[in-house]
């Protein structure tokens, strides 16, 4: 059941399940009341991987219904973690369940099987179940994997910009603000967090039109800029630096 729509201009609930499978480097499998924590840099030897199948009709998996003997149920957690150090860095929680077949370890090739049911993403403004179909169709973010670097360079060497890119957001929020970082970035825009005293705001500013390729994302940032220099709204902030 869907309990969010995605706003324009914003990431599907499936691309975003993309994007978080695509950069996490670790995961928390729990099957059977059993946790394990895996991750893709710990130790030396070949990296294991886990493919996701739909759900095979003569397993008669149905909800409600027990799962056949040699399929054990199994749930795989992963967490997005803001790059920038901010309040509350979670940005997302992915949860992918399904069946794993009951072997005694993974193939020769260093793979395991799981039978898909469902995925949920979870954010700050609710939670969205993806099927199989939905999620395989989608892609994951062009910048998915530079996305950190990227924000990191913007905070650290160009706090300027970010300053200006407050020229873009309602000045209400503006008041009281002690730091506006950039939390992220994607295909459609750039989300910056607010900090206050007690609090903390995130503000979405969408791009002129998406980007499809890493290539275009200086551009699309230039963009903005160009359009923050035309605003006349200057925050304390901006008063202040």
């Amino acid at each position: 059941m869907r309990l969010f729509t995605t706003p324009p201009g914003q990431p599907t609930s499936a691309e975003r399940i993309r994007t978080v499978l695509t950069t996490a480097t670790s995961m928390s499998m729990v099957t059977e009341g059993h946790r394990a924590e895996v991750s893709r840099l710990a130790g030396p030897g070949a990296a294991e991987h886990i493919h996701l199948h739909p759900l095979m009709p003569d397993d008669s998996l149905t909800a409600g219904t027990p799962a056949a003997p040699e399929l054990v149920p199994a749930t795989l957690e992963f967490t997005d973690i803001a790059p920038i150090p901010v309040r509350d860095r979670v940005r997302a929680r992915v949860t992918v369940s399904g069946w794993l077949k009951a072997t005694e370890g993974p193939s020769p090739d260093g793979s395991h099987c799981m039978e898909f049911a469902e995925a949920a993403l979870e954010t700050a403004t609710g939670r969205a179940t993806v099927g199989l179909d939905d999620l395989m169709a989608a892609a994951a973010d062009p910048l998915a994997t530079c996305e950190a670097g990227m924000l990191t360079h913007m905070a650290d060497d160009h706090s300027d910009l970010v300053m200006l890119l407050m020229r873009l957001v309602d000045p209400g929020l503006v008041q009281h603000v002690l730091r506006a970082v950039p939390l992220a970035i994607d295909r459609y825009g750039i989300t910056l967090r607010l900090e206050y005293a007690r609090s903390h705001q995130d503000v979405r500013l969408p791009f002129p039109s998406p980007l499809t390729d890493a290539d275009q994302a200086g551009v699309r940032i230039h963009a903005l800029l160009n359009i923050a220099r035309r605003c006349s709204h200057r925050g304390r902030l901006l008063h202040d630096s």
